[in-house]
């Protein structure tokens, strides 16, 4: 199975679990720019496009609610995943992971998602057909 590399905004709320989850998710092969804290998150979101934001547990419980919102709002193609969240609720979260979920189930849940940017021939087809 080939994967598509993604352009990924990873946000936190601590400095040491940011660096340890931004390896990992570059290791799978993802590019991925990091912020601290919700104010970096917005700056980033109006400067450069993304295929996935990950907002991360340690950032606040209403930076998690927040954030997605703005992320739509600069980019409605931008899909949005929060951990630490039941994101069912959320109407901009695209998926979510539970308390406690390990970075590997982050990387398992991306795999998952229907995302754009993991996708480009099936949309360049669409677009094709669609003329």
């Amino acid at each position: 199975m080939s994967k598509s590399k993604l352009r990924i905004l990873y946000g936190e709320g601590e400095d040491a679990i940011l660096k340890e989850h931004q390896a990992a998710l570059e290791k799978a092969g993802h590019v991925v720019q990091s912020a601290m804290g919700r104010k970096a998150i917005q700056e980033a979101l109006n400067k450069t496009a993304f295929d996935l934001v990950v907002l991360g547990a340690t950032l606040t419980r209403n930076d998690r609610h927040h954030l997605p919102y703005m992320v739509k709002k600069a980019n409605s193609e931008t899909s949005v995943l929060v951990m630490h969240a039941d994101g069912s609720r959320h109407p901009y979260v695209d998926a979510c992971t539970d308390t406690g979920s390990t970075i590997e189930h982050v990387l398992n849940r991306i795999e998952t998602m229907k995302i754009a940017g993991m996708m480009p021939a099936a949309k360049s087809a669409a677009a094709a057909a669609g003329r």
